[in-house]
This record gives C-alpha cells, sequence and structure tokens, in this order.
C-alpha cells in the first residue's frame, strides 16, 4: 500500500514537471513578440513615468489600482522581462492549483483533468494568457489565498485567514475585480459549516468563532489597500487614485449594463448571484464542503467576468480556475454530474456568445516558427499582431536619430507603445488619445502639456478623431504610409 502511495505522488510530481514544461514551451513565443498590444502600451508608458519622477494618476494616468504599474515599472516597462514575469506567474498559478484540486479531489481523473485544462488554456494565447495584464498576474494570488481559505475553514487557523486575506488585497491591488474573489471567499467561510443551522448563531462561543473568521479574512485584505491610500494621501495625489480607480470605472461598468433603466442589467445580475449563493446554501450537504467552495467560486467568478458586460477576452481569466475545478467536480461527483454538465454547457454558450476569443491559436505559433527558421520578414512577423505594428517601429526608427534626450514627442492616436519605443513621454496626464477625448480634463490637460513640455515631433495617426491642437509651430516632416509627423519650427 506504501508503495502505491509513493509511487502515485512520484506520478502526480512528474505530472506536474511535465504540465510546467509544456506551459513553458506553449508561453516562450510570447516572450517575442513585438510591442503591439495597446493597453501593454500603456502600462509600459505609465512604467517609464513612474521611473522618471511621474506620481501615478495626478502625472500619468490609467483606472487600474497601482501594483500592475509598478511591476511594469520594476522591470524598466521592458516587453520581455514583464512577460517573462508574466510566465513565471503562470507557472505558480499552475503549480498551486494542482496543490488545490489535490485537496479537493480524491479522484486522480479529476485533479489531472482539471490541471491539464486548465494549465493549456493559460498557456495558449486563447485567452490572451501570452499578454501581461493584470488578470494574469492576480491568479496566483488568489488561487493561493482560495486553497489556503479551504484547507483552514474547518481547523480555524486565524493566520492562515489573515494571510488568505492579504492575498487577496495584493490581488485586489491589480485589478479592483478581485472584489468578487473576495465576495466568494467570504461567503464560503460563512457556508463552511456543512451542518450550520441559524439556532446556532444563539451560542456564543460558535458566533465569536465566525465573527473571527471573518473579521481577520476582511482586516488582512484591507491592510494592503489602506498602505496604498495612506501613500497617495501623503504624496498629494489622495483624490487622483480615487477618480481614477473607482469613479472612472463607474461610467465604464455602467455602458454596457443599461438594461431598463441605468445599471438595470447589473442589478439582474446580481440578483441571479444572490439566488445561486442560496440554492448553494440549501443544497450544502448534498453539494458537501468541496462543492460548496467550487460552486460559490464559480458564481462569483462568472459575475465578474460578465461584470462591465464588454467582450474583453482577458477578462475571461478570472473564470478560468473555478470552470476548471468545475471539470474535476463532474468527474467526482456522481450525485451533481448532470447537473454539473448542463452548467458547464451553459457557462460555455454565455462565454462563446459574449467574448471575443483568440482564433489564430495555430497561426500564431506557426508566426514564431516560421520567424525564427527565417521562412519570415521581420516585418511580417511584426505584421501578424497587428496590420499598423511595422508602422509603429518605422515611426520609432524615423525619430529615433531625430530626438535628443531631452526632445519630447506627442502621439495623437492609441498605440502609446511607440512612447516605449523611444522611451519618452507624453507631454500630459495622458497616453492615449481614447482617454483624452473621454476624460473631461483630456484636452485641457494635454493642450497644457504641450504647451510647457513643447514636443519637437507630432504624430498624427489614422483612425482616430480629428487632431484638436493647433499645428501653427509645425511643419510636417513625413507621411509614413497613412500617418503624419510634424516637426517643430525652431
Amino acid at each position: 500500500m506504501r508503495v502505491l502511495k509513493k509511487l502515485e505522488k512520484k506520478f502526480g510530481t512528474w505530472f506536474l514537471i511535465f504540465v510546467s514544461f509544456i506551459f513553458f514551451v506553449f508561453r516562450l513565443p510570447s516572450l517575442f513578440e513585438p510591442y503591439w498590444y495597446g493597453d501593454e502600451g500603456i502600462y509600459q508608458t505609465l512604467g517609464i513615468g513612474i521611473n522618471h519622477g511621474r506620481l501615478l494618476y495626478r502625472d500619468i494616468f490609467d483606472n487600474k489600482p497601482p501594483l500592475l504599474y509598478l511591476l511594469y515599472s520594476f522591470f524598466s516597462s521592458d516587453q520581455f522581462m514583464v512577460r517573462l514575469a508574466n510566465l513565471f506567474f503562470g507557472i505558480l498559478a499552475v503549480i498551486i492549483f494542482f496543490i488545490l484540486v489535490n485537496k479537493l479531489f480524491k479522484s486522480k481523473l479529476s485533479v489531472y483533468s482539471s490541471t491539464g485544462f486548465f494549465a493549456f488554456l493559460l498557456a495558449i494565447p486563447l485567452l490572451e494568457g501570452n499578454i501581461a495584464n493584470a488578470e494574469n498576474f492576480m491568479l496566483f494570488p488568489l488561487i493561493l489565498a482560495g486553497y489556503l481559505i479551504f484547507s483552514a475553514c474547518q481547523k480555524l487557523n486565524y493566520k492562515v485567514f489573515f494571510v488568505s486575506g492579504l492575498l487577496v488585497g495584493i490581488a485586489f491591488l491589480f485589478k479592483i475585480v478581485a472584489i468578487f474573489d473576495f465576495a466568494a471567499f467570504f461567503v464560503f467561510l460563512l457556508f463552511s459549516d456543512i451542518n450550520f443551522r441559524f439556532s446556532k448563531l444563539i451560542n456564543k462561543k460558535y458566533l465569536i468563532c465566525l465573527l473571527d473568521k471573518a473579521f481577520l479574512f476582511i482586516l488582512a485584505f484591507l491592510v494592503p489597500i489602506s498602505l496604498t491610500i495612506l501613500f497617495f494621501y501623503i504624496s498629494g495625489g489622495f483624490s487622483y487614485f480615487l477618480k481614477a480607480t473607482l469613479f472612472s470605472n463607474v461610467g465604464y461598468v455602467g455602458y454596457g449594463n443599461r438594461f431598463i433603466i441605468p445599471q438595470g442589467l447589473l442589478i439582474l445580475k446580481l440578483l441571479i448571484l444572490a439566488f445561486f449563493s442560496f440554492f448553494v446554501f440549501a443544497k450544502r450537504k448534498s453539494l458537501e464542503l468541496e462543492g460548496v467552495f467550487i460552486f460559490l467560486w464559480l458564481g462569483f467568478s462568472l459575475f465578474n467576468a460578465f461584470f462591465s458586460q464588454r467582450p474583453y477576452t482577458h477578462y475571461l481569466l478570472v473564470l478560468l480556475p473555478s470552470f476548471s475545478l468545475l471539470i474535476g467536480f463532474i468527474f467526482t461527483n456522481k450525485k451533481w454530474r448532470n447537473s454539473s454538465t448542463v452548467l458547464l454547457l451553459l457557462i460555455a454558450y454565455l462565454v462563446f456568445n459574449n467574448f471575443y476569443l483568440f482564433n489564430k491559436v495555430v497561426p500564431y505559433y506557426e508566426n514564431f516558427l516560421n520567424f525564427a527558421d527565417g521562412k519570415k520578414s521581420l516585418s511580417a512577423y511584426q505584421g501578424f499582431f497587428d496590420r499598423r505594428t511595422p508602422i509603429d517601429y518605422q515611426i520609432a526608427d524615423y525619430l529615433r536619430p531625430r530626438l535628443k534626450e531631452n526632445d519630447n514627442v506627442f502621439i495623437w492616436g492609441n498605440n502609446a507603445q511607440v512612447y516605449k519605443l523611444l522611451e519618452k513621454l507624453p507631454p500630459g496626464r495622458y497616453a492615449a488619445a481614447y482617454h483624452i477625448s473621454n476624460y473631461k480634463d483630456g484636452m485641457d490637460d494635454t493642450a497644457g502639456g504641450l504647451a510647457k513640455n513643447k514636443p519637437k515631433f507630432i504624430i498624427l495617426m489614422p483612425n482616430v478623431k480629428a487632431y484638436p491642437f493647433l499645428l501653427s509651430d509645425f511643419k510636417q516632416s513625413i507621411i509614413l504610409y497613412d500617418v503624419s509627423i510634424y516637426e517643430k519650427i525652431f
């Protein structure tokens, strides 16, 4: 019996090593992608801005919490290094996910199928796992927090509850949607007593124990957030921080959620989530502790993915861990197999009908292999990602020898990655034309920045609104394809 257990454990270790290696192989091409992804271009620009002394949100703007930008800043916005960190975080997420499923499932089929599915979809570009977005860096701390919460929920290990809350708080500082994982784990803590009866709340000792668990988890969650708030308050950027990370996202969420009334669709989704949670509570004995954990996390993660009602691919990454656990649950729980299968198919239907998926997975790897083998030119390789990417590089190649260290540029477009290619910063807070156009202070702030920092070159990109500022002190230097570059008249 001991020999079988040792062999089983050894097989599990080799399985994890194999999966991690395959993950690395699938992610390897992402390290050599050109600078092409618009959101990454903004993160890169903010990273440069932080390293040049600009205060986040006040002096250089985007609407996410600070950790992602600090990560880019730490790696000097070097895409290779940030993508390498993304790969490393991905492998850590796979490892802790494997440990979690071993805790949840006795069936090895459930363990290996869940882990394999999770690792494969996270590794390939189908869900934009290759892009260094906030969701990729959130997964490891969130899965680790989930593992700790599940492991300690009945042992009453208060240190573990505190560490779990801390991890979710860190994930929140990458992106605020981690609040839904916090809510899922918090509700699970309350539901973790399978034999719970409301009459137990009369018992003072039981009630104190329940409140202690919840209090420590909440307190730890608030610690990194409070420290961040304190930093921006002391540095004089608190109001900018609050507007950027909280208030600016209200309109973003409201845009796609209008249904009869403003936020009507969001309210409907909240009601469905509440009903689903009560259903899980009512069926907690039948589902058992593992099922309660999986279904609660799945419900809140599904709400998370559909929260803004936007079709962006990387939003699905937050759903991937709990969805992968559902696959394992189907294999391990006969009683709920049919219902779980129906739920899985329903979620798959909703995903395919509401989200963009990267549909060039095989060509993505062919593009990399052909380029590595010398069968594809650099320009053709870059053009696979976006037809305008080679033009961005030509803009940078044209401007780089004409710019001195203290010269500035301004790009009227949504390709902030050109700032990174030139190692320059925008004259104002905003790095993208759609930010300048959509935010109330965008025009005034940029006009002030142009007057103060006086760019040597202004680059006018196509497919954006007409350039709204004066060009009287500039002459057209060159037209690269459909990009107009203007140079300052001295």
